[in-house]
């Protein structure tokens, strides 16, 4: 009778824990998807909702307008010219 591998049929019961380890390293490894968004893209979100908002205030002054509610408020139109120019 020849005997090829000692131990249990050619097992190395060490090997499942190597083979495990080993499993994880690359699987820690391999390459992922990333997303990242520039402050320029920000910026530009930022601007959307600022011109929905506006939008909105549009059509509220429009609708004013045609019932005849809308009252204008000349310093408050003045304060806002000054602080565009002021900037």
């Amino acid at each position: 009778m020849k005997i090829n591998q000692p131990g249990v049929q050619g097992i190395n019961p060490y090997q499942k824990q190597v083979n495990k380890t080993q499993g994880t390293k690359k699987a820690a490894a391999a390459p992922t998807d990333k997303l990242e968004i520039s402050s320029a893209a920000k910026g530009m979100q930022e601007v959307s909702k600022m011109a929905k908002e506006r939008m909105e205030k549009i059509a509220s002054l429009k609708q004013q307008i045609a019932k005849g509610e809308y009252q204008p408020q000349p310093e408050k139109i003045a304060e806002g010219i000054v602080k565009f120019y002021k900037k």
